[in-house]
């Protein structure tokens, strides 16, 4: 079993370079990669798979890095992969990132110096409680910091840099894939499962230290269209039905004490309406539709869509289009019939001295489609915190964490191997 050290302080130097690229993704573009400055990470990450040995690390056309260290041991054993995205969202700017190391955290509020009203308490941080003494990371207070998901990304490289320079430490093919645009769910869109090769593989982009994943929400999107009746706003008594003012209706009429995302948590699921436009003839709005029980997720469409029939009926001659598209579905469907690959990562957790915490994402990963697709895919802590947003951070202990468990996990299933 190999044991990691962060030497000269490269794992942290090789994060802090990463979230110095600016590769946030965008939803509205057609293109894959949603934006090409995300290759511009992804060439930085092939060049430096090529320095440390890996012969066939490559970009392809699509965004997606794609690596493999070859196995040191003659036993047969499942080939596993490591996967990390390198696009941040598009809720909060990824350019010129500044990231501060807060030395020895003692607890104290962290101010960030280009927003002083951008501050980090430990009230708000309940896991900072935990991080007394050690080394924190920020942005500066006008951008994310970008650790969701270049925390993984850092620890896949460090990891893979230390088994290439420690050949003698046993492990099978271990197969290595950076993928762009999961933050805006197309992640996995593009990949080619034949070139990554692998039997089953673990996506580090988790939260909090000892942390593994093995369940998501199922997840659909509704496209709701209300056809008004449009009229000269002088002439239009008895006439006019305003799609604005029916949509406004339905979103109004939405539960504001349930199945809404500030007013739920743990296993409880959510309507959520994310954006809308419109005029007094059409007016559209997206929703996403989330449950960790397929059967609940169609119902809360249901409590959906009679919603919008019931408000109608104040708009007689108005109509409606209600689509619902398929986005992720719950991968503990999948996962459950290896419970192997979520043994071998309590285990490699434990090993890394840690205490490993088995929970469920509100949420979704790379390796929700990763394992319906064929690739059984839990996700294991990377410690990013307050992603998506100018308050993110992640520990320097805890990604050290992170570097030894992946190391560990390739090591156990080779112990587990014939």
């Amino acid at each position: 079993m190999g044991n990691y050290q962060n030497k000269d302080q490269k794992l942290q130097n090789r994060f802090l370079k990463y979230v110095q690229v600016d590769t946030q993704s965008d939803s509205n573009s057609e293109s894959f990669p949603s934006t090409l400055k995300q290759n511009d990470l992804a060439r930085i990450l092939v060049d430096e798979l090529l320095d440390i040995g890996v012969v066939d690390a490559h970009l392809d056309s699509l965004g997606y890095v794609y690596a493999t260290i070859p196995a040191t041991s003659d036993k047969k054993v499942p080939v596993i992969c490591f996967c990390s995205h390198m696009d941040t969202s598009p809720d909060c700017s990824g350019e010129n990132v500044k990231p501060i190391i807060h030395k020895n955290y003692n607890g104290e509020d962290l101010i960030l110096p280009d927003d002083h009203l951008i501050v980090l308490r430990l009230g708000e941080h309940k896991d900072l409680k935990n991080q007394i003494g050690n080394d924190i990371i920020t942005a500066s207070g006008t951008t994310l910091l970008g650790a969701d998901n270049k925390a993984g990304v850092a620890e896949i490289m460090e990891a893979a840099t230390f088994l290439m320079q420690n050949p003698n430490i046993k492990h099978g093919v271990i197969k290595i894939l950076f993928t762009p645009d999961e933050e805006i769910g197309r992640g996995v869109e593009n990949v080619d499962l034949k070139k990554v090769g692998a039997d089953f593989a673990y996506t580090v982009d988790g939260e909090t230290l000892g942390s593994i994943e093995d369940e998501t929400f199922s997840a659909d999107g509704v496209n709701l269209i209300i056809n008004g009746v449009s009229s000269h706003p002088g002439f239009a008594k008895g006439k006019m039905e305003s799609a604005i003012k029916a949509l406004a209706d339905i979103l109004s009429a939405l539960p504001k004490d349930k199945l809404t995302p500030e007013a739920t948590s743990g296993k409880e699921g959510f309507i959520h309406p994310v954006s809308f436009h419109g005029s007094a003839e059409q007016a559209e709005a997206q929703f996403i539709i989330r449950d960790f029980d397929d059967d609940l997720l169609k119902t809360h469409e249901e409590t959906l869509e009679n919603i919008v029939k019931d408000v109608l009926k104040l708009y007689p001659n108005s109509t409606y289009e209600f689509k619902v598209s398929e986005q992720y579905r719950n991968m503990k469907k999948v996962l459950d019939k290896y419970p192997q690959i979520i043994e071998y990562g309590i285990e490699a957790i434990k090993r890394a001295g840690i205490t490993p915490k088995r929970q469920s994402i509100r949420g979704g990963t790379d390796g929700s489609r990763l394992s319906f697709m064929g690739l059984p895919c839990p996700n294991i802590f990377a410690g990013e915190h307050a992603f998506h947003g100018k308050q993110e951070w992640v520990s320097v202990q805890d990604m050290e964490k992170a570097v030894q468990t992946i190391i560990n996990i390739a090591c156990i299933w080779e112990e587990q191997s014939d």
